[in-house]
């Protein structure tokens, strides 16, 4: 499985991005999938993770109500919408799939896709 990260950019705090993760190679409809950030200096950590059938979703206490994680099943692909960014929210976004159908961590992860940039200024 290869996973393509996109979406991300330079927005103003407050503002809105939504990036999306596309699964090539096969499905990956009955795993789950997170997606994780990593800044500058610091270690990789969860943002939000979604079941394979999406009735579980999980989401780090910094996100939680400013970020909605979901599944598009048709095109293969997960998303991330992210309102009210913040500074501190700046970082490289990657998306993961895990062997598992009900979560994904940092460790537990499988598949790994290439990272986005976001960039939030003050």
């Amino acid at each position: 499985v290869q996973l393509q990260a996109s979406g991300g950019g330079l927005v103003q705090a407050g503002g809105s991005l939504r990036l999306s993760c596309a699964a090539r190679g096969r499905t990956v409809n009955n795993n789950a999938m997170g997606w994780f950030r990593q800044a500058p200096g610091k270690e990789r950590e969860f943002v939000a993770s979604i079941s394979w059938n999406g009735h579980i979703i999980r989401y780090s206490e910094s996100v939680e109500g400013r970020f909605t994680i979901s599944r598009g099943y048709a095109e293969n692909t997960m998303y991330l919408q992210m309102n009210a960014l913040k500074p501190e929210d700046t970082a490289i976004y990657y998306c993961a799939a895990g062997r598992g159908s009900a979560a994904v961590t940092v460790t537990s992860a499988t598949y790994w896709g290439q990272g986005t940039l976001v960039t939030v200024s003050s």
